[in-house]
């Protein structure tokens, strides 16, 4: 009797271990499903909806440049400064995935070239340059357009700028910088929709009509270089020149002290991308690697995490922080050296072998 109830719980731990497996690998038609899942919840709850917010927050900011120039108050000045750090969120987490139109037709360049040319911006506003959208969008010297001597001229060099110290000259540029701006977020918004250039689509079909994408897999690889390639322009780039050079007139924003703000946006959006959630929750690519291996998952969720917690460890701005805070700086460019590792020699390996259609 005791024999046979031995035979019983060893049969039934057999079993029990055999549901257990098939659960955690899942059917190849399951895999499949899944992988179609995290490219539509890519598109519609990570990309479509940032560049949407991004294309509000960047109208809101033209508005409130055009009410500055209206009421120079100390209020409308901080409202704008305001919107400026808004848009600022907006489009560093949009640079988690930096690929498609936004690469192909250079809105980056076009919108995020630093630092400011002080001396080419003060001829500049010294000209006889009409500084319309068209006399903007002509420029040869991109620093002079986008984000940045926008910022320049909002906080000054020194971060303390007054709204009464603002000129008409500078009100003009600025007010023909922040449309430009808002003309490049909404095209770039429009490239990704439904009756427009319709990107989006191109992702959704890769590998089943895609005019971009021939397979599934260039579609995920794409994504995932993208993640390596925020990784590498934080650490290797945005911090690393400034650091190295000790030199703060090269650091991203440094008018408004939100140099590090930035970075982290960068790392939150990659995030985004990973697990497929931003405007709602979805697949993610972390979703496929969890059905196949658990742990490696787990591996880039903490590496993720760490990497973002890692940059409140800098309390200084960061033209202050490449001097006096030094450690915590390489501190942190090692966690994100270290997740670029992980996405460039595991996760990268993982979609090869698992995406092939």
């Amino acid at each position: 009797m005791k024999t046979k109830h031995i035979w019983a719980f060893i049969i039934i731990c057999i079993s029990f271990a055999a549901c257990r497996k098939a659960k955690s690998g899942g059917t190849a038609d399951d895999f499949n499903t899944l992988k179609q899942t995290v490219l539509n919840d890519f598109v519609d709850n990570v990309a479509i909806p940032q560049y949407q917010n991004f294309s509000i927050s960047a109208n809101t900011l033209n508005t409130d440049v055009v009410n500055l120039d209206a009421d120079a108050t100390e209020a409308n000045l901080a409202k704008a400064r305001q919107s400026w750090k808004d848009l600022r969120t907006s489009w560093e987490q949009c640079e988690g995935f930096l690929f498609g139109p936004v690469e192909d037709d250079n809105y980056d360049p076009n919108m995020d070239t630093w630092p400011v040319d002080y001396v080419q911006l003060d001829s500049l506003l010294a000209s006889t340059n009409p500084l319309e959208i068209g006399d903007i969008q002509s420029l040869s010297t991109l620093s002079l357009r986008g984000f940045h001597p926008i910022e320049y001229i909002l906080w000054g060099v020194d971060g303390n700028r007054s709204a009464a110290s603002i000129t008409a000259r500078e009100k003009k540029y600025m007010i023909s910088l922040t449309k430009d701006l808002q003309n490049n977020a909404n095209s770039l918004n429009s490239s990704w929709i439904t009756g427009s250039g319709n990107f989006g689509k191109e992702v959704k079909t890769a590998g089943s009509g895609s005019t971009v994408y021939s397979k599934k897999q260039e579609a995920f690889l794409a994504i995932i270089e993208a993640m390596i390639g925020i990784c590498d322009e934080v650490g290797a780039g945005k911090m690393a020149e400034p650091f190295d050079a000790l030199d703060s007139n090269i650091v991203e924003s440094p008018f408004s002290n939100n140099s590090t703000i930035d970075f982290k946006n960068n790392i939150i959006g990659l995030g985004n991308v990973y697990t497929g959630t931003y405007a709602a929750s979805g697949k993610g690519i972390a979703d496929l690697v969890a059905s196949k291996n658990l742990s490696l998952d787990n591996k880039i969720r903490q590496q993720i995490t760490a990497a973002i917690n890692s940059f409140s460890s800098i309390t200084l701005s960061y033209e202050e922080a490449i001097f006096n805070e030094r450690p915590q700086i390489t501190a942190t460019r090692a966690a994100l050296e270290t997740l670029k590792t992980t996405l460039d020699e595991e996760l990268k390996p993982f979609i090869l072998q698992y995406i092939t259609d």
